[in-house]
Parts: C-alpha cells; sequence; structure tokens
C-alpha cells in the first residue's frame, strides 16, 4: 500500500521539504553604508560658544544635588560643613532623606494635568508654591548675600521668607530689602525675657504677621563636623583656613569686603557655636512660656520642633495655629523621629480633635517631588533649609532662585505625572509609604 505525506500542505511544509528559499530582498538605502555628504554632517556640527557666567552654570544645574555639588567647590569647608552637617554620627538626617526615596507614588491616568496649580494658602495668606524658606543661622557666612538673596527671592517668587534670631541681617533691613514679601521671625526665647519681649516688638514693628518659636534646643546638639573645623563666630583665620581659602579665592574676597559677619538681631558675639547656644538658650523653658508668648505676639503664632503626637496636640491646645514637624534638620538629637513618618498621624489626631492648626513639614527636603509627597500625606505647607543654603552658596541670590526654580519645575512634572493639577488634589492616595 502506498504511503503519502502530507507535509507540503502544511504550512512551511516546502520548507522543511527542502525547498529553495527566495534570496533576501535588496537592502534598504537607510541600511546601506555610504560616505558622508557635508550637507549631512553640517547640521550637526553645531557647536555651542563655551559659556562661563553665574548664570549659565547655574542653569546646567537641574537638581538640589547639582547645586550642592556647586556649593561645595565653591564654599569653606567650615562653613559648608555647617550646612551640610548635622549632629553626632548624623543617623538622623539620612534617615530623613531616606523616608523621602522610600516613597512609592501611585499615579492615576487619564486626567487633565495640562495647567498645574501650585498656589496654596497657609496661615490665612496666599502662597504662589507651597514651600517657604526655613530660618537658617550664620547665612551671610555661607555665602555674603545671605539673608538678603534669601527674603528677596521669596519676594520674588510669592513665598513666605523667615528670618532666624540667629540671622546675619536685622529684622529691619530684611524688612527694607524685601518691603513686599511676607517676612516671617523665627523666636528662640531667652532665660532674658526683656530681650525676646524686644524682638518680638522689633519683628512686630517690621511688619511680620507670622512668628515661629523654635521649641528643640534646650542645649546644643553635638554637631561634630563643626568641632572639628574649629568653626567659631566669626570664622578664624588660620592656617588651615587660609590654605582652604586658596581653593575659594571668591568667597574670601566676598567676606573680608563685606560688613563684618554678626547676629544682626543680637549683641556681638565671639566664641563657638555651641557655645553660643548653650549661654543664650534656656533649658528651663515649660508650656507656661508658650502661654506668655501666645498673649504677647499677636499674630500668627507657629511652633517648630514638633517630635511627637501627644506635644503637637498640647501646643495646639496652649494657642498654636501652626505647627512645624521638624527634627531641626537632625541638627539636634541624632535618631530622632523622623517628620515625614509623623506626619499621618500628627494630621489624624488634629483631625480627631477638630482643629484646623497648619501642619508644615521640614527635614531631609531635596527635591519638588518629596514636596509633594509630604503634602499628599497630609501636610499644609513645607520649608527649606538647606536646598535653599545649596542655591546661594553656589550662585547668592541667582542661585536661591535657581533652587526654587528646580522645587517648582520638580513639583509641576510630579504632579503632572501623578494625574493630580492642584495641590488641594494631592491624597494619600496618591502615595504609599512603607512601614
Amino acid at each position: 500500500m502506498q504511503h503519502t505525506s502530507n507535509h507540503g500542505n502544511t504550512p512551511g511544509g516546502a520548507a522543511r521539504q527542502g525547498a529553495a528559499v527566495p534570496p533576501p530582498t535588496t537592502l534598504p538605502a537607510a541600511l546601506r553604508r555610504r560616505f558622508p555628504k557635508y550637507s549631512d554632517l553640517a547640521p550637526l556640527m553645531q557647536f555651542k560658544k563655551p559659556e562661563f557666567s553665574n548664570a549659565a552654570r547655574l542653569r546646567r544645574a537641574s537638581t538640589i544635588w547639582d547645586l550642592r555639588d556647586m556649593a561645595k567647590r565653591r564654599t569653606p569647608q567650615a562653613p559648608f560643613d555647617y550646612t551640610d552637617g548635622a549632629a553626632e554620627a548624623e543617623i538622623t538626617l539620612r534617615w530623613a532623606r531616606q523616608a523621602f526615596q522610600d516613597i512609592e507614588f501611585r499615579p492615576g491616568i487619564l486626567r487633565d494635568v495640562s495647567n498645574i496649580d501650585l498656589h496654596t494658602s497657609i496661615l490665612g495668606r496666599e502662597s504662589s508654591l507651597p514651600v517657604g524658606i526655613a530660618p537658617t543661622g550664620f547665612t551671610r557666612m555661607m555665602q555674603s548675600e545671605g539673608e538678603y538673596a534669601g527674603s528677596r527671592a521669596a519676594q520674588a517668587a510669592g513665598i513666605p521668607f523667615t528670618l532666624s534670631t540667629m540671622g546675619t541681617a536685622s529684622i529691619e533691613d530684611v524688612a527694607g530689602a524685601a518691603p513686599h514679601g511676607r517676612n516671617w521671625f523665627q523666636l528662640y526665647l531667652w532665660t532674658d525675657r526683656d530681650r525676646s519681649m524686644e524682638l518680638i516688638e522689633r519683628a512686630a514693628a517690621a511688619g511680620s504677621d507670622t512668628l515661629m518659636v523654635t521649641v528643640d534646643t534646650a542645649v546644643a546638639g553635638a554637631r561634630l563636623r563643626d568641632v572639628r573645623n574649629g568653626m567659631t563666630i566669626p570664622p578664624a583665620l588660620t592656617l588651615k583656613t587660609v590654605l582652604d581659602a586658596s581653593y575659594r579665592p571668591a568667597w574670601w574676597f566676598n567676606f573680608l569686603t563685606h560688613e563684618p559677619l554678626v547676629f544682626a538681631s543680637l549683641s556681638r558675639y565671639t566664641g563657638t557655636v555651641a557655645e553660643l547656644i548653650n549661654s543664650m538658650f534656656d533649658p528651663t523653658l515649660t508650656f507656661a512660656d508658650l502661654d506668655w508668648l501666645r498673649e504677647t505676639w499677636k499674630g500668627r503664632l507657629v511652633v517648630k520642633g514638633i517630635q511627637t503626637v501627644a506635644d503637637a496636640r498640647k501646643v495646639v491646645d496652649h494657642g498654636a495655629d501652626g505647627i512645624v514637624l521638624s527634627n531641626h534638620g537632625g541638627r539636634q538629637l541624632d535618631r530622632a523621629p523622623i517628620p515625614l513618618r509623623l506626619l499621618p498621624e500628627v494630621k489624624a489626631a488634629l483631625a480627631a480633635d477638630r482643629s484646623d492648626a497648619a501642619v508644615i513639614l521640614d527635614t531631609g527636603i531635596m527635591s519638588g517631588a518629596d514636596i509633594v509627597a509630604g503634602l499628599a500625606l497630609g501636610a499644609d505647607f513645607t520649608l527649606v533649609g538647606r536646598a535653599y543654603l545649596y542655591g546661594l552658596m553656589a550662585g547668592g541670590r541667582a542661585g536661591v532662585d535657581r533652587a526654587l526654580e528646580i522645587l517648582a519645575t520638580d513639583m509641576r512634572r510630579t504632579m503632572a505625572l501623578l494625574g493630580v493639577s492642584s495641590v488641594a488634589g494631592l491624597t494619600p492616595d496618591h502615595v504609599h509609604l512603607p512601614g
């Protein structure tokens, strides 16, 4: 009996029987090698003229970390480390930044994000961005424009600027430099109530609508970088600092050709930072002192340095209009609670109390995405300290402008990718913070 195969009737049967495969077609023109013509190369050979201006250099910074790199190259080690460092082993600062890195965003799709609105309301007034400049001490030591650059940049951006008691520009001078800005004042309560009262009155007279009292500095934290650098106020000219200055002549030229560095809200002081804090700040403060301050100050009162839910509730009970969840940038107690992780619990507790107190977040913020994460988890507003100082050290006022521009660009992009068009639209559903 003859057997037949049906292989030829199946797909690919001819190939399996060894049928001839058609020769390959001619290569497409785009895949053939040829010698390039000048007319092809000309559009590719557009060499840009090198730019060495401050503005061009700052434009090359795409992140706050880029500004930090620039700042480190341009600033002597002692003032850079004062800004960059934290207490003891700097564990708290690393934890704070890691918390933001651990955030998982959960975007929504098919939302109209053609227009991203970053405006928000904080303590009764509108802010163009959900971020303000935190109080920082010794700011003109970082770069000679100091608080003048910060307050003017904040005014231009439409956000609050907070002057520190330990700032190097006076309350009156900052008000004069940024007369249309929203200038807040940060207060350390002293044992000497008369001196505290004098600063409160000056802040009110200069138009400050918000007083921010810092409560986490009963004593100075162990800021070991400062100790190792032998940092004093004003900076001392030692062999080490002279050698360090040889690589950063612009900083020293600016430092030596401007008004000497002093605490513009205080009397002149010479010594280490820790010695100043320990001699000036009052370790006996209690909630009764907060009551005194609430009676004394007629504007908005914010308490900075809240690190537990219980203390958040208690300062609101004692009259605070807002709280700043902050561990002082990790510069006081190492291994302190991380504000971002504390935020949801504090927000829930105040909501249970039916409190409308503002919840402000700081510590560890290095990008606009960090700010968006904080807002989504319940913060009404955020503050940046180091992020703004890196910009200042990188390029003065223009550097601060660039830092705020980077943060705003980050926020707009992150919100658009989340499918959110306004600050009010951010909710805990947009983020996941692992436990």
